[in-house]
């Protein structure tokens, strides 16, 4: 008995849509970087990207449980002095709901080369519309 060890460029990413319309934050990050990883298939090789392409759209939509729209903080910093800007999530959801999707699956992957490749992979949108009608991305249904 061997191992199967998948190679670079062996596999073929798909394209999977999620509407964030009433998903709760965590959960949802949970599922999509567990796909950008590619840990949903039988042919999961760690130090190769065999993950697939997630368009999340109505980033707007998105909510929190608990209290944790007034607790959660963001952190900016422009490395001047006194750049540092907090935002609420009630704040940064009105300015920029992608933002708020990136970094919560951006914690959830890897700290390494690979985890930055494969943010890449993560598209994420305000409304319904998006340019990746091309690839015939396929509805993904997060339970």
């Amino acid at each position: 008995m061997s191992t199967y060890l998948a190679h670079p460029g062996e596999i073929t990413a798909k394209w999977h849509v999620v509407d964030a319309t009433d998903q709760v934050l965590g959960r949802m990050a949970a599922r999509i970087a567990i796909i950008l990883q590619g840990k949903h298939r039988p042919t999961y090789t760690r130090n190769v990207d065999t993950g697939d392409f997630v368009i999340v759209l109505n980033a707007e939509k998105v909510k929190v449980t608990g209290k944790k729209s007034e607790q959660i903080q963001y952190e900016t910093y422009s490395t001047y002095a006194g750049g540092r800007r907090l935002y609420s999530y009630k704040a940064m959801n009105s300015l920029h709901p992608e933002k708020v999707i990136e970094l919560a699956v951006r914690r959830m992957l890897p700290k390494s080369k690979m985890g930055r490749n494969i943010l890449g992979k993560l598209k994420v949108y305000r409304g319904t519309e998006h340019p990746h009608a091309a690839q015939q991305p396929v509805p993904l249904k997060l339970a």
